[in-house]
């Protein structure tokens, strides 16, 4: 029980803070909606169409990391990163941060891969173990909304900045997320944001979705650790 709670709180803090100390927030998205308001009502139909439209597919974004507010200070702490997602349903995914710290989250279907250039370390663990019921899970679902339903409480959310919006809380919290938004239109991911307990928020901004190139998708989902790479599995 001691290791796997140091696993999840390594693997927390590889998915929930930014580089600066070493870490990465990854938002993982596929999750979201519920019918609680007939006005928003097609929220549901029309997320369940677009994750059924959308098997696989790659993204670029940006991420804003916002820290919560300390005594004296009179400016919350933001940290900014931009990089590339690629996925595939069911089972795989990939984040390449970029800027500004390089690291690398891969989903195989398997294993779990963090890899952590400036460290010179890769974390490897078993997908389905590290994964469980988080929102990381979602990512290499089918979007199945009573598979959601099962996880989440799930309620729409009113209409802003053009985008529709689902919330999503965690129904059995694992001390780390609190809640979930999903922001999306007729045909296309554009946001997630993501708040923990400990009151950081990520907020994710998606561009167009693209095709993934044809023959691309073994190696993208392949994982091979750098030669002279520490390797830790937990």
């Amino acid at each position: 029980m001691g290791s796997e709670k140091f696993w999840c709180r390594r693997v927390r803090n590889k998915l929930l803070a930014l580089k600066p100390i070493k870490r990465h927030f990854v938002a993982l998205f596929f999750c979201a909606i519920a019918v609680a308001h007939p006005a928003w009502a097609d929220s549901v139909s029309d997320l369940q169409s677009l994750l059924r439209a959308t098997p696989s597919g790659q993204l670029s974004f940006e991420q804003t990391v916002t820290a919560p507010m300390k005594s004296g200070q009179t400016r919350a702490k933001q940290t900014r990163s931009t990089g590339e997602f690629m996925f595939s349903r069911p089972g795989k995914f990939r984040f390449d941060y970029q800027k500004p710290f390089p690291q690398t989250i891969v989903a195989d279907g398997r294993s779990l891969w963090l890899w952590d250039p400036d460290l010179n370390q890769v974390t490897v663990r078993d997908q389905a173990q590290a994964l469980g019921n988080t929102p990381a899970a979602l990512v290499a679902g089918s979007g199945d909304l009573n598979a959601l339903r099962a996880v989440y409480v799930l309620t729409p959310m009113p209409t802003e900045g053009g985008l529709k919006w689902v919330e999503a809380v965690p129904k059995q919290p694992d001390g780390t997320l609190k809640l979930m938004r999903v922001g999306f239109d007729a045909m296309q991911l554009r946001a997630l944001v993501m708040v923990d307990n400990f009151g950081q928020t990520s907020d994710m901004r998606f561009a167009k979705l693209a095709a993934l190139e044809n023959g691309a998708e073994a190696a993208v989902f392949r994982f091979v650790p750098p030669s002279g790479a520490d390797i830790i599995r937990p």
